[in-house]
């Protein structure tokens, strides 16, 4: 069985997932990571090259694989859900835990990072995070078997939960 990390970025995906698959004794694995490895690029030059549905078809390959195997932490790229296969290919071999964080601790979070393209093209930073989670939270929460938030917690704190769920 798998642990499976949901989540827009900036939530805690990819630092909670090395603590628990440290704690467990298991391998973290980053769907973003193995698409970017994979193709030689970064996401913002595979999106610019190729449009955001190629990223997608790749991510939902790299889910695909890391679904067939077991005993992974799972850190999923934040539009992982938005394709149903996806979910349903991580929810057979994972349980699914969905961090979560306010607007403002995303902004803050994430503030810095210039390796991501822009989701909407056109919105203010803080604009652009909440139009996106408009769309995504109901697919979150569909993906969910637990939701964490992550809000004034430390690392440990939400590992710590996220183990005893598990």
């Amino acid at each position: 069985m798998n642990v499976v990390l949901i989540g827009y970025r900036g939530t805690g995906k990819s630092t909670v997932g090395k603590v628990v698959a440290a704690r467990l004794g298991r391998t973290v694995v980053s769907t973003d990571a193995e698409i970017v490895k994979r193709a030689g690029h970064t996401i913002s030059e595979i999106v610019a090259q190729h449009g955001w549905d190629h990223f997608r078809d790749l991510e939902s390959q790299v889910c695909q694989e890391f679904a067939d195997r077991d005993g992974l932490v799972i850190d999923t790229g934040g539009g992982a859900i938005l394709r149903s296969q996806n979910v349903d290919v991580l929810k057979k071999t994972g349980t699914i835990f969905w961090l979560t964080a306010s607007v403002d601790t995303i902004a803050k979070r994430i503030g810095r990072d210039t390796q991501r393209p822009s989701l909407t093209g056109t919105k203010s930073f803080v604009e652009e995070i909440q139009d996106v989670l408009i769309e995504r939270i109901p697919k979150y929460q569909a993906a969910a078997n637990h939701v964490i938030a992550t809000d004034g917690r430390s690392i440990v704190q939400i590992a710590d939960e996220i183990l005893a769920r598990f």
